[in-house]
């Protein structure tokens, strides 16, 4: 019999009134091959390649018509936000579809075309006629330069119901599910928000740069400096301009004064300090990062702080570590060296300056510490609705009868939680330390009956199968590309019942909920699943990112 779909247990808005206008529109094993680290941490600049803005088919012939030439000033009003928070425009009499940063729904704004797409154009906004009927004010003096907080303008509950659109239609256009399916069966779930719109971030990640980003309105606003170095945030379209930020409205209060304490000295000439530079290859400090646990025993805020540096030299960190190491919640700090001249925050060693190399935290009574390079929700307290989602939509009986395939498991958060219901999980994830975490967490909260293993899901073998018993649920949490060919077809061979794919990027998600629902015609690859709810999930307010948790059940089953 179909499991039922779970519809309570979290606070959601009210129903979708809008919905039915939309409807126009250990080691490696030998069968998993193992690859180099890479960092799966949600950045706020972090971006992935999404499908182009969909066309309804009676618009092709006008669009077809009409084609914007570069440079070309046109009058736009913004219908909507796309994913990526990108806003949807039409030129008018046309049907052609424009794309503008920063622009939001009803705002009407003179645009001059930049680049020219296949079926569609993107435009730099060069002047508001007339704002967005959702307009607020920004308490973020960064917001309109800063890559993160793109919607930090516009009402919240706007901004949800943007997300929310969102997903509808990349599931429609992409998914190539029909809005019928999808409303009779009740298949598409009002997106969960987030309570905490503010401080919610666990982890911020801050570069340091020897070209300080200045936006051009506030050119004249510059006092002259001798010392032009910056730490923050990368300017939006720029690998090697820094715009300096002395306080992130998304991280916590503890996080935000030792940023500002580091602000305060790290360019001091007595210290003989150096910010890398991404074009000589010379240089010192590379990266700051600032994570913020809880001690699981007090309650109380636990700071790690990580310098990334390009080579291990403690003397000369050591003003730093003086200043900050007095804080209170400050109980964490580390130096990861990365000596290759890419821009990863990962170091290939890892020394602890000051106090203990991990922070703790607690997540639906379970106790995870957490290292500098570990992956773990960014989001803590959304990270506890999203689990009792994926839990719920996991449907295990409880019985201890039921194995657990957890595939891109991180540090095993997900499998964790939900090894008190399980006979056995079984974790598959790239990054060697987060598995030394996953361990490492098992062990901390008793927990005997999981394995984790590392090795690359985008290189499975034939035999990856028999090194695990047939699962009855898959939890799939893959990072923004999705998931590889390879493994799709190996989930539809292998045929579990129920299949819980967590997504934080909707388009990727779309793509393969189409591949194992209706399988791949070209290729000759037959699907075998349902799709029986999408619930879109709030994780990151003020910016572009939406997670999803997607229940599939096998037919028949």
């Amino acid at each position: 019999m179909a499991a039922a779909v779970p519809s309570g247990g979290v606070h959601l808005l009210h129903p979708r009134p809008w919905l039915r206008h939309l409807q126009r529109a250990a080691r490696p094993l030998s069968g998993i091959a193992a690859s180099s680290r890479v960092d799966h941490a949600e950045e706020l600049n972090s971006t992935a390649e999404t499908p182009e803005p969909p066309m309804r088919r009676s618009e092709e012939k006008d669009t077809a018509a009409y084609y914007p030439k570069r440079g070309q000033i046109l009058e736009l009003v913004c219908e909507s936000l796309a994913y990526k928070g990108k806003g949807l425009c039409k030129v008018a009499g046309t049907g052609f579809v424009v794309m503008c940063d920063r622009v939001l729904p009803g705002e009407k704004f003179i645009g001059r075309v930049t680049r020219k797409k296949d079926n569609y154009a993107e435009v730099k906004k060069l002047e508001t006629i007339s704002p967005h009927w959702d307009m607020v004010e920004a308490p973020c003096e960064y917001a309109s330069h800063c890559g993160g907080c793109k919607t930090q303008n516009l009402f919240y509950e706007a901004q949800v119901r943007a997300k929310e659109q969102q997903v509808l239609e990349l599931v429609v256009h992409v998914g190539k599910f029909s809005n019928k399916d999808l409303e009779v069966d009740d298949v598409m779930k009002p997106i969960v928000p987030c309570d905490i719109q503010f401080h919610y971030r666990n982890k911020m990640e801050f570069s340091f740069g020897t070209k300080r980003w200045v936006p051009a309105e506030m050119l004249l606003q510059e006092v002259e400096e001798p010392n032009k170095y910056a730490l923050g945030l990368h300017a939006p379209g720029f690998f090697d301009k820094v715009l300096n930020v002395d306080k992130c409205l998304l991280q916590s209060d503890p996080a935000n004064k030792v940023l500002a304490a580091i602000q305060d000295i790290w360019r001091n000439p007595e210290f003989g300090l150096s910010p890398y530079d991404v074009h000589s290859h010379r240089g010192f400090l590379k990266h700051f990062m600032l994570r913020t646990g809880r001690n699981v025993e007090t309650g109380q805020p636990e700071l790690m702080v990580n310098f990334v540096t390009s080579s291990y030299q403690p003397e000369l960190l050591k003003p730093l570590v003086d200043k900050i190491s007095p804080f209170p919640d400050v109980v964490s700090i580390m130096n990861n060296v990365n000596t290759s001249v890419g821009n990863t925050s990962m170091g290939e060693q890892e020394y602890t300056l000051f106090g203990k190399p991990t922070i703790t935290e607690s997540l639906r009574g379970l106790n995870f510490q957490i290292s500098a390079n570990s992956f773990f929700q960014t989001n803590t307290h959304q990270a506890e609705i999203l689990y009792k989602l994926i839990e719920d939509c996991s449907f295990l009986k409880g019985d201890g009868s039921e194995i657990v395939l957890d595939l891109f498991c991180g540090t095993g958060t997900i499998g964790l939680t939900l090894a008190k219901k399980a006979k056995h999980v079984f974790g598959f994830e790239i990054v060697d330390q987060a598995i030394k975490d996953a361990r490492r967490n098992a062990d901390l909260n008793g927990i005997s009956n999981a394995t984790f293993v590392q090795g690359d899901l985008n290189k499975i073998g034939e035999n990856f199968g028999e090194y695990f018993p047939k699962p009855d649920l898959v939890i799939t949490d893959p990072n923004r590309p999705g998931m590889h060919m390879k493994l799709i077809k190996f989930l539809l061979n292998l045929k579990a019942d129920r299949i819980v794919y967590v997504s934080c990027n909707p388009a990727t998600c779309a793509r393969d909920l189409d591949y194992l629902c209706h399988g791949v015609p070209e290729k000759s690859i037959e699907g075998c699943y349902r799709l029986k709810s999408i619930q879109p999930v709030d994780m990151f307010p003020h910016t572009p990112h939406i997670e999803c948790v997607c229940l599939l059940e096998l037919n028949g089953f």
